[in-house]
């Protein structure tokens, strides 16, 4: 599995939850998530530790996951788990 890094659009409630509404993806087109099915924090398949939202988008599920343990970057990042494409 390997991280790959996208934008993200947020709606967040009154008490302060933050809630993934939006994936943009590295080509610019925009996917409207349809449902968050679950969030917790738990450890990415690609090797990162934050927040995983499962989500649905299509009728796909997605993880997405919000690291916000600071990475090298020194700012939290989004992220989508995807398989390494075989050679």
């Amino acid at each position: 599995m390997q991280r790959i890094y996208v934008d993200i659009s947020v709606d967040y409630s009154k008490d302060g939850t933050m809630m993934p509404a939006a994936i943009k993806w590295e080509d610019g087109y925009r996917y409207e998530i349809d449902r968050v099915l679950d969030v917790r924090r738990a450890a990415s398949a690609a090797g990162s530790m934050g927040v995983r939202y499962t989500v649905r988008i299509m009728g796909q599920e997605r993880r997405l996951f919000f690291e916000d343990t600071y990475s090298e970057t020194g700012k939290p990042r989004w992220f989508v788990e995807s398989a390494i494409p075989s050679s």
